[in-house]
This record gives structure tokens, sequence and C-alpha cells, in this order.
């Protein structure tokens, strides 16, 4: 069968899906947390419909998911009072708690997610297409990320759990919670992304206001009791709805004291400028990219396509880790573009469910008419689809339009495509790609595929000044977790790993005093009684 009779099949008949995938019943999800409550909104919701099509007697309509809260000013403001409330000033029972208990509180939450791995990888397939593969990786990773987090803190304590005596002063250097975090995640990951910032937030003793991201909202509904049983009332508090009418009040009540947001860079500067007093807030932001790959005239041709095919479209280029834009060597462009385009029309597509599916349909209303336009105009200003069928469409599904050979008029060649566009620009000077990644808004990675040394080399140096990872013969990713996330420019504020993101949500802070008996003493009676939490030499196994 060939590739457009296969599009043209592509969405079913709900009765020919495993009944192990079905969503049978739509969820009307009706509560959002505060204060420890699982509140009941009787006012408006908004409706969810997946980007998946299901096929009837003479039609093709989007499956109907659910319903979430359509929140207003006033809940926001209470999620609010109620983390403030809950933090008081650092003076509350969670900011004051010891580290081995709020570490107790933690694990008992993932125990609790862990009974809903199903129902959430299931929501992960229908509401954003994500694969099956990829949804449990993505949960599989949340918690393997939770638990990182877990052991990279005690280590952090261990170190922090010593005196120091400078200049006779006696000081004990620890970190301290920054207060309210209001967290929101992006959709392409809309569980791990989301957690990567607000567990390590709330494991250093802020409260937290969760907002989920406008595409996958539904599937941490089943999280929402784990939250409401794990933690104290008031530690974790959501929010749903429209950003201007619920975000909007909390940046400008000037009483957040970080944003976590991983989204655009127009949004995240909006969001900074309605805060009354930013240098109060810390902005933790991971945003966007446009990430280049160089492909030098003596690369490993197979090593190099396979990356790039990861690269480029693993959930189908909706990674702001991926591949954007492509520079490869004249000398090598034809044999590249011809192994390239063969393993592209070698990639499975279909319903995310399907086995071994690994472009599937695309979650944001009207992507596909987006990226269409991206492809005309490259077309108008002389690139070519190159690859066999590239481009064609099927209600939410876009199949992969490799764009050949790009130029600076085109918008695919500054513009964040986040989608399976991949623009290929071929070039004999290294100054080429070096200047557009110079030039470019953005600057979180960069990948060089090569094998002599010297040139990496050479261009390494001048590269890590310009983004946060070179990565060589490989494609641009975010893990492992323990290496710093970040980026330059455009696309980021603020560093995730394990423990970056345990620093960044948290500040430097020590009691001293002076090396005298009355001081020694006060000191080794709070410490010999366990009087206080901060000022402590415990030992966390």
């Amino acid at each position: 069968m060939e590739i457009n009779e296969k599009l043209e099949n592509l969405f079913v008949k709900e009765d020919s899906i495993s009944q192990r995938f079905q969503l049978n019943t739509a969820i009307e999800q009706r509560e959002y947390l505060i204060n420890g409550q699982l509140k009941h909104w009787q006012g408006p919701v908004q409706d969810v419909y997946s980007p998946v099509y299901i096929k009837t007697a003479d039609e093709y309509s989007q499956k109907f998911l659910g319903q979430y809260p359509l929140l207003t000013e006033k809940e926001a403001l209470e999620a609010l009072d109620a983390a403030a409330q809950a933090y008081n000033h650092g003076r509350g029972s969670w900011p004051t708690l010891s580290i081995q208990n709020r570490i107790k509180h933690v694990e008992e939450f993932v125990s609790r997610i862990k009974l809903v791995r199903d129902k959430v990888v299931n929501l992960l397939m229908w509401e954003i297409g994500k694969s099956l593969t990829d949804s449990e990786k993505e949960f599989d990773r949340t918690i393997a990320y939770i638990t990182d987090t877990i052991d990279a803190l005690k280590e952090l304590d261990r170190t922090s759990s010593k005196f120091v005596i400078e200049q006779g002063v006696i000081g004990q250097i620890r970190r301290a919670s920054l207060g309210v975090v209001l967290c929101m995640g992006p959709y392409n990951y809309p569980l791990n992304e989301t957690f990567t910032t607000l567990i390590p937030a709330l494991i250093m003793g802020n409260t937290i206001i969760f907002k989920p991201p406008k595409l996958g909202v539904l599937l941490h509904q089943p999280l929402l009791k784990a939250f409401q049983e794990s933690f104290p009332k008031g530690v974790v508090n959501t929010v749903y709805g429209s950003g201007q009418k619920i975000i909007s009040p909390l940046m400008s009540s000037g009483k957040i004291d970080a944003l976590a947001f991983i989204g655009s860079s127009k949004v995240a500067n909006i969001l900074q400028k309605q805060h009354p007093k930013p240098h109060r807030c810390r902005f933790v932001l991971g945003l966007e990219a446009k990430n280049a790959s160089i492909i030098l005239d003596d690369a490993d041709l197979d090593l190099t396509v396979k990356e790039h095919v990861l690269g480029t479209l693993s959930y189908n280029g909706q990674r702001c880790t991926a591949l954007k834009i492509l520079f490869v060597h004249k000398i090598i462009a034809e044999r590249f573009l011809e192994k390239y385009t063969d393993a592209v029309e070698k990639l499975k597509f279909g319903l995310p469910w399907d086995e071994g599916v690994f472009l599937t349909p695309l979650p944001e209303p009207g992507k596909t008419d987006y990226l269409a336009e991206l492809v005309k105009d490259a077309q108008k200003h002389g690139a070519k689809v190159i690859n066999k069928y590239g481009g064609l469409t099927n209600k939410s599904f876009y199949y992969p339009a490799v764009l050949y050979p790009v130029n600076s008029k085109m918008k695919v060649y500054k513009e964040e495509q986040f989608g399976p566009v991949v623009p290929i620009l071929p070039f004999e000077d290294i100054e080429v790609p070096i200047k557009y990644i110079i030039e470019s808004s953005y600057g979180q990675q960069v990948s060089i595929f090569g094998v002599n040394s010297d040139m990496i080399a050479d261009l390494i140096d001048p590269l890590v000044n310009q983004v946060c990872r070179v990565n060589i013969n490989s494609q641009c990713q975010r893990g492992p977790d323990t290496f710093p996330f970040t980026g330059r420019k455009d696309s980021a504020e603020g560093t995730l790993s394990v423990t970056d993101a345990l620093k960044v949500f948290s500040i430097r802070s020590l009691a001293a005093a002076k090396e005298n008996e009355i001081n020694k003493e006060i000191i080794n009676q709070i410490v010999r009684e366990r009087k206080s939490n901060f000022l402590s030499t415990d030992y966390i196994l």
C-alpha cells in the first residue's frame, strides 16, 4: 500500500481500536485543588478534543475527551492566598519542615502516582498524540527524575551538615526556600517538563500554584488526589483556565516569588512585566530554540542520518531540543539528502498506540495549516520538497516535508517550526553556519557531525560561547537529567538539571555567630537537642 493510501486510511472506527486504549467515558473534570480541598466547579468548562479523529459511517470527527474548569480571577487569588498562608513568610510548617520529612512527603506522592500510570499514559496518547512508547517513557522518566532529585537533595544536604569557622565566625550554610512558586509547563512534555520544575521547587520548601499547559490538561486529573493526600493543605494548589484571566492577576499581585515557565519568550516577557517588583521574583524560563546541526564533509553518513532522523522528527519535531535547521557541506549534500529522505520514508506513521509508530497526529489546532504555509513560503523563495509525499496532510496529521535548498529569505530559516518540516542548507565556508548561530535569537544547543578532531575542536571553542551545549556526532537533547539544561539569548533563563533545579528554587542562607564560649554553648545545645531543622548536623543516609 502506497503512503498516500495509508495516509488516507489513517483514522479508523473506534471499535477497531484495542480495548486497552479506548477511552469509553469522557472525563468531566470539575475538581480543582486549593488549600487541601478538592473543590467542585459549577461554572463554565473547556471542552477537550483529541488530535485523533474517529471514523463514522459517513464522516470523521475529533474524539471528545472531556472538560476542565475555566476558573476566574477569584479562584486564582484563592489559590494564591492558600499558598501564601501555607508559606506564611517562611514560618509555615512546610518551609520549616526538615528536609528528611519533606522527602517523605514526596516519596508518598511518588508511590501514589505510580498507581495511575496507565491512565496518565493513555491520556498522553489521546490528548497530545504522543506514541505509546514515548508516553510510557515520559511517565517513567518523570518518576526517575523525582527519585534522582531526592538523591541529589540528600547529597546537597550532607555537604551542608557541617559548620564552618572562618576569621573567628562560626557559620552553617544551607539552602532556604524562596516562597510561592507559580509552575507552568509545556504541552509537548506536559508531565515531565512540568515536574522538572514543580518537584524541586516543592521539595526545597516552597509552596506551589500549578497551572497545566493548554494541551495535556486532563492527564493531570488522576494526580489531584495524590497531591491532596501527600502534602499539607495549601502546599500544592491547582488553577485552570485562560492565562489572561488567572495568571495575570497572580503575577500582578506581586506575591509570586518565583515563576517556572516553559513556553514562548513572547509570553514570558509579558509575565515578567506584569510583576510589580520583578527583581523580587526569580524567573526560571525554558523558551524557544532553533537548534542547528553542522554536517562536515567527513561525517559518517550512516551515523549522521540516524541521529538526524531522531533529532528532527522524534515526537514529530515538537521538542525544544529538536534539530530545526541543518547545514550540510556541499561535498556530501547529495549523498546525505538521499540517505536521509530514504530513512524518513521508512518511518512508520499512524495512531499513537499503533505498534512501532514514529509519526503521529499533531495536537495544536491549525498546526498543519501553519506548516503548509511555511513550506509554500520556502518554495516561493527557491526551495523544493525533496522527499516523496512530503507535506501531505490528513486533518491533524502532517507528513514530514524536507526542504532543500533553504536560504535566509524564507520564514523557516528563522522561525521555530516546532513540527515535521526539515529545512536544509548547503555550505562550503564554515563561517556560514557559525554566522547563523551568532545572529540567531536563540542559543540552546548545536550538533556537529564529523571525524576531524582538529576541525571539531575549532568549532567547539567559539560555539560554547553562543549555545549552552555542543553535541558531537549526536542529536541535541536534554538528558541525562544530571547535566545542566539551559540556554542563552531568548532560549532560557536559569539552569535546570537534577542538582541545578534544587539550587535555582532556593537561596543560600546561613546562621552565624562570633566564636566565643557563649555562642558555642548555644549552638551546641541547639544541635544536641535538635531544636532547629536548619541549624543541624543530622546526616541523611
